[in-house]
């Protein structure tokens, strides 16, 4: 802790005459931002577990990282996203320790957003790149490489997101042989971890910190050090995370992958055999084949006929892990081989373990699934409910949890969320936004097009959309909870105004919002992916429309096998989950409209279920206290007002 924070409180920080008022030219005096900092500061001081949604604009950021720093203790800080990461190591931390001193912090992100050194070398001699374009990318590379002090590639601002020749030299474990790297004491990795361990604060994004908790469940070592606090900043992600990183995927690309890798390594260090040749290509051959099984159509659908399949179809199984095994022990066999080879025995042997466990388990308290995309088939077991995990792995190991958002309370409670993540006993705590909603936001509802279920609402609602961006001035994002519809509504509407229309998919989702921020009156139409984690404040973005109310579709594996386990249980799963949890989407996606005190817009939603049934009232409950009409005379008054 600085010596300027060995006495100070959140009061003396965030009070009317405090710290923050002397530092801050533009500051205002926020009491949901002190009351939130002496929240976080009791739950550290307490060792209790604390939820906080704290709405846009209450300054949150800044309410959990000064009692952090007071707490004296070592904190990690989770966020949704990396960018998110990013804010605060690079503008929010910098900005109090310019005040308070120097604060012991880093941040932490996956192996695969550094660099390694020892690639980047061996690709200087060795002929590992295709083309002229991973040609021209790894000159950028490895003369960034020289000056860099954190091998972050969100430092190269000049190399093209898409670029292949980074997967080729970026500091992924597949390859790595450790300590016995000659590259160790200089290795990005090595450096992250030891400015992890003497920070106080450490910086990571939810799928690192699941990722990690994952691990360490497994008996192994972890990524993070030793920490006696977690904040969670965008926490109604977490449960989504945590399914991710407790389940179990093996997909044909992995197949793909580790024949690559190891033909690769042979060739580059000049080992190998005739006989592991012929063990690759048989290993190939057969996964091909296995994948194939599962059919070619694009989507996610579930699988529960594992024992029928395998007897049908066990022969090639078999096969399949054979190859991985065969690959293993001929590698371990080969006294030629290099200890880089070391992690692709043991990826060989993990694949095998986790292809075993999604066939052979049986394991009811997963959901087993399949999902195409494109040439790839994944196999998939997800936990059904990640609540007694979180519980046993988390909740219970750690003296403090703080999980905080703008979107976690349904009908201003906390049971939905604390239900689903297994959280017991924790205080909590909503701080409402500093905004002025009723004169700030115009919530739009209208009444005569047809429901979503109906087959013209598309055409009805892709009318209706025309005619609000007439009267917004494009400046809109307009939001789908499908592709499908999405793309059916942009080919009728992308012709009918005279604005910039930007569509998901067409391009990079950094490079389409830039484009949006930087294009007058234009309009982004998206999907789920833009319902958050997007910041335009201004007028660029004054209208938000949303197709639907946004209900998890019910035949998704995952959701499927979550309701069904609710009514197993003698619940009522639409009122108990797909209720709050759509609840929760819908606050995110308006969340996106109005960011600052001076932002004015309109929040448009065309599924007029949430004025006609009894469920509606919960959305409406959960939302902020927009003014409300049913009325595009009211739109266009409140547009000609601005």
């Amino acid at each position: 802790m600085p010596p300027a924070a060995q006495s100070l409180t959140p009061r003396q920080f965030f009070g009317r005459k405090g710290l923050l008022a002397d530092w801050h030219p533009h500051y205002e005096y926020r009491p949901g931002q002190l009351a939130m900092a002496e929240a976080v500061e009791a739950a550290l001081a307490e060792k209790k577990h604390l939820i906080v949604e704290a709405g846009t604009g209450t300054g949150k950021t800044l309410a959990y990282l000064v009692p952090a720093i007071l707490s004296g203790k070592r904190i990690v800080i989770s966020t949704g996203t990396k960018n998110l990461q990013e804010q605060l190591f690079f503008k929010d931390i910098p900005f109090l320790a310019k005040h308070l001193g120097p604060l012991r912090a880093c941040y932490m992100k996956g192996r695969a957003n550094y660099a390694c050194r020892q690639k980047i070398y061996d690709a200087e001699k060795e002929p590992v790149l295709d083309g002229l374009e991973e040609v021209a990318d790894f000159r950028i590379i490895r003369e960034w490489e020289k000056t860099t002090e954190t091998g972050d590639r969100a430092e190269i601002k000049t190399l093209p997101e898409s670029s292949t020749a980074w997967a080729k030299i970026d500091a992924r474990s597949d390859l790595c042989s450790g300590q016995k790297c000659p590259q160790f004491e200089r290795c990005f990795i090595t450096l992250m971890h030891q400015r992890a361990q003497a920070s106080d604060l450490i910086i990571v994004n939810h799928h690192l910190f699941f990722a990690d908790l994952a691990v360490k469940g497994n008996e192994m070592a972890g990524i993070i050090p030793d920490y006696s606090a977690v904040i969670f900043d965008e926490a109604h992600e977490i449960e989504d995370v945590a399914g991710q990183y407790f389940g179990v995927t093996v997909s044909s690309y992995q197949f793909e992958e580790l024949a690559r890798d190891v033909t690769g390594l042979a060739h580059r260090k000049e080992f190998g055999s005739q006989e592991l040749d012929r063990t690759l290509m048989m290993m190939g051959e057969r996964a091909a084949y296995f994948f194939a099984l599962f059919g070619a159509a694009e989507g996610r659908s579930g699988f529960r006929a594992q024992e029928a399949f395998l007897l049908e179809h066990e022969e090639i199984y078999l096969d399949v892990l054979a190859g991985l095994e065969l690959v293993a022990l001929q590698l371990e066999l080969l006294r030629a081989a290099p200890d880089e080879a070391i992690p692709l025995i043991s990826r060989a042997r993990d694949m095998a373990r986790r292809l075993q466990f999604w066939m052979e388990s049986g394991e009811r308290t997963y959901v087993y699934w399949i999902e195409r995309r494109g040439r790839g088939t994944f196999l998939q077991a997800t936990p059904i409910d990640v609540s007694s995990l979180l519980d046993e792995k988390l909740f219970d190991e750690l003296d403090t949890a703080v999980l905080t958002s703008a979107t976690l309370a349904v009908a201003g409670a906390f049971e939905f969320f604390q239900q689903r993540l297994g959280l017991r006993g924790a205080r909590t705590l909503v701080v409402p936004s500093h905004f002025d909603y009723a004169s700030q936001a115009l919530l739009y509802v209208p009444q005569d097009l047809p429901e979503p279920r109906n087959p013209a609402f598309t055409a009805a609602a892709a009318l209706e959309i025309a005619e609000l961006l007439m009267l917004s001035r494009g400046r809109a994002f307009v939001l789908f909870t499908s592709y499908q519809q999405m793309r059916l509504v942009y080919d009728r509407v992308s012709l009918e105004i005279p604005y910039q229309t930007l569509m998901q998919g067409t391009g990079p989702r950094s490079a389409l919002l830039e484009e949006f921020r930087s294009t007058p009156n234009a309009v982004l139409f998206a999907t789920s992916s833009f319902w958050q984690g997007v910041d335009v404040p201004g007028e660029q973005l004054s209208c938000v429309i949303i197709d639907k109310l946004p209900f998890a579709v019910p035949s998704d594996p995952v959701v499927e096998a979550r309701i069904a386990t609710i009514r197993e249980n003698g619940g009522e799963p639409f009122s108990s989950y797909q209720v709050p949890q759509a609840a929760i989407a819908l606050k995110q996606g308006f969340g996106r409209l109005i960011r600052g005190r001076r932002d004015r817009g309109v929040l448009a939603l065309l599924d007029h279920r949430i004025t006609k049934t009894r469920y509606g009232q919960i959305f409406f409950d959960s939302l902020p206290d927009y003014a409300f009409t049913t009325k595009r005379s009211d739109v266009e008054k409140f547009f000609a007002a601005v």
